[in-house]
């Protein structure tokens, strides 16, 4: 009579654990992150076996084994990695359109094409000196775009400095995290719901990690996270309940560089992938793009400036400089502020001669300064809508790798259901078994 006792009894516990389980697969079906989780049933086993186990007032019955996740370790790798390659298109698409912004909201080509032009037609009048306050304008609105367009590149270089930083931030809080999590996986039991809400928390950890940097992950039995930066080869970031700390600086060529320190020993970290690897392309982006910027402005200033000290003003006195340079070679302002004092003529002309504006247009195919500048905003354009073509490419692919998670991992309610409806049943065959085992109880002691 024990017997039947101990096994309905087993059953009631069993089959509520399982039936808790399904609730919290249910409640969790929205929930980001969440893995479904399943209850392992096994038979209790007799004490010994023969007659011995024929004998035993140990009855049998079902024991809760664990509760198991139904991860899938490649798929969710298949994520990572969808999503690291997206995240660094991502990222180098924002500063390669920030890059874009910068060079063309000012106008810098218009505003080379205006200089150019006004020099033009003051070769019409040499003497004319609206003409000559209208050129002087037009070199001031030029150095102003040269000014303006150089700062705005180095704001972003400033932005992309913070941002890289707060990322690096962010990833070192994250290593954090998981190796306190890893702690907990090594403290917990296995096979209980501790150790599998640890496991989705550590699996959501190396996920944002991924749309950081590239990582190559191991698992030691209890399912501790290893995690290597920058692929398999990569410095070690996170080992056991041991975190490392990553760094941003940039090289004196303006090169980002990343570090990893662990242990006491800080090594080189070479991201291939994510938010990090997005930066990095960004900042040499920047940087190309600047010196591009500079060698059109040092080339401009430099010619213009040649052409006016070979010539003579309206007052027959050598030119001097139309431009001067401050820190930088686009820190550009006008030095010439009396419109008399434009070298229009040659150095042997008359007040009416306009050979040394022609010099001005000589110089203007011969430096190509509006089409290096259209060259440098074009390139940065094509290489954006290149960017933007495999971003929406590798988009679908994460979509893909996120669909076949969720369908091995993710949550069925029609499923859900299923088992809602087998475990209810079972928890109240289980309960009618304690019932009837107390029923014949009692009818045995009713026996007189």
């Amino acid at each position: 009579m024990s017997d039947l006792l101990s096994i309905g009894a087993s059953g009631v516990r069993a089959y509520q654990t399982a039936l808790s389980t399904v609730s919290e697969n249910i409640a969790n079906t929205g929930t980001a992150g969440y893995t479904r989780r399943t209850t392992t049933l096994g038979e209790v086993a007799s004490i010994g076996g023969g007659i011995a186990a024929r004998t035993s007032s140990n009855g049998s019955g079902v024991v809760v084994v664990g509760i198991g996740r139904s991860a899938n370790a490649y798929r969710s790798q298949a994520v990572r990695s969808a999503g690291t390659d997206l995240a660094k298109t991502e990222t180098s698409i924002a500063w390669m359109s920030r890059i874009e912004t910068s060079l063309g909201d000012n106008k810098l080509g218009d505003r080379l094409t205006s200089f150019f032009g006004a020099a033009q037609t003051l070769s019409a009048d040499p003497t004319s000196i609206p003409a000559r306050a209208a050129m002087l304008e037009s070199a001031g609105s030029a150095a102003a775009a040269f000014a303006t367009t150089g700062k705005a590149l180095d704001t972003a270089t400033a932005e992309l400095d913070a941002t890289t930083s707060q990322a690096v931030d962010s990833l070192n809080s994250l290593g954090t995290a998981l190796a306190k999590i890893n702690d907990g996986i090594a403290r917990s039991q296995p096979g209980s719901s501790s150790a599998a809400q640890l496991a989705d928390q550590r699996d959501q950890v190396l996920d944002q990690m991924s749309t950081l940097t590239d990582v190559n992950t191991s698992f030691d039995g209890l399912g501790r996270a290893t995690v290597r930066l920058g692929g398999a080869a990569g410095p070690a970031f996170v080992v056991g309940s041991d975190s490392g700390q990553a760094a941003y600086a940039r090289n004196d060529e303006g090169a980002v560089q990343f570090t990893v320190t662990q242990g006491g020993a800080t090594s080189t970290l070479s991201p291939s992938g994510g938010a990090l690897a997005g930066f990095a392309d960004g900042a040499q982006r920047l940087v190309a793009a600047r010196d591009g910027l500079n060698a059109i402005a040092k080339d401009f200033t430099a010619q213009v400036n040649a052409v006016q000290a070979q010539g003579r003003d309206l007052d027959g006195k050598a030119g001097t400089a139309m431009f001067a340079t401050g820190d930088t070679p686009t820190d550009i302002s006008v030095a010439l502020t009396d419109p008399r004092g434009i070298a229009a003529a040659g150095a042997n002309g008359s007040m009416r001669d306009a050979s040394n504006l022609a010099a001005l247009q000589t110089i203007r195919s011969s430096g190509g300064f509006e089409t290096r500048t259209v060259n440098l905003i074009a390139g940065n354009a094509a290489a954006l809508q290149q960017r933007t073509t495999v971003a929406d490419a590798q988009s679908a692919i994460r979509d893909g790798a996120v669909s076949a998670l969720a369908s091995a991992s993710g949550v069925d309610l029609d499923s859900e259901a299923v088992d809602l409806l087998r475990f209810q049943q079972a928890y109240q065959a289980s309960s009618r078994v304690i019932q009837t085992a107390r029923d014949t109880f009692q009818s045995i002691l009713e026996i007189r």
